[in-house]
């Protein structure tokens, strides 16, 4: 048996726990889901409701991103990832930004101004450039698992307004961002599988080829 990852192809926290098992050669059963069906399976072992979730061998859930994340990086030269400034980093991507980054992408939903926080994520993601100076990463390399925990985020403010996000003086931000899209491991966890049922055939993720 193999760890059972309930996922959901656009999800950034799903996405973020697709990237580490991907780059660190895990192997898990994907059950990619519906958001308006989600299935009963997923809901015994994790009643929250949302993805990611991670279903051990041994009944282990698991379903929180980064520690999925953590998970993945386990026994493997990022086992003591996060530390220091990349918690730091990791806490504001996903308390401030993501809060901006909602009111941005879903203003209808909470009744907002769409671009006063779409300016407040602006200055974050100059931080972020800022950071980029000295190295062109977030993370100890070009895909630390810092990097894999915030790619998506900015990815999805980027997909909000490309033509804003373009226009952006964030050179360096832009490279980083393009980088990761381009990569081979972005490809591998962007498949599109079909919504998961009860007694489908097992989906390994990611297959034996990709990595």
């Amino acid at each position: 048996m193999i760890p059972v990852l309930y996922s959901f192809r656009r999800c950034p926290y799903a996405m973020r726990a697709r990237l580490a098992i991907a780059a660190n050669d895990r192997r898990v059963e994907l059950r990619e889901i519906v958001l308006r069906d989600k299935p009963a399976a997923m809901i015994d072992a994790s009643p929250k409701g949302t993805v990611p979730v991670l279903v051990l061998p041994d009944g282990t859930i698991i379903d929180q991103s980064l520690d999925i994340m953590r998970w993945a990086c386990a026994n493997t030269r990022d086992a003591e990832w996060p530390t220091g400034s990349d918690a730091g980093l990791i806490a504001t991507n996903d308390g401030e930004f993501k809060h901006h980054l909602d009111r941005y992408k879903y203003a209808n939903r909470y009744d907002v101004d769409p671009i006063e926080h779409r300016g407040a994520a602006t200055v974050l993601l100059r931080d972020l450039d800022e950071r980029l100076r000295a190295t062109g990463s977030l993370g100890s390399g070009p895909q630390s698992m810092t990097d894999l925990a915030i790619m998506p985020f900015v990815r999805q403010f980027a997909q909000t307004d490309r033509s804003y996000f373009d226009g952006l003086p964030f050179e360096r931000l832009h490279a980083w961002l393009a980088m990761h899209l381009a990569s081979a491991l972005f490809a591998w966890v962007m498949i599109r599988p079909a919504p998961w049922q009860p007694g489908d055939p097992s989906t390994v993720f990611p297959t034996s080829t990709d990595a």
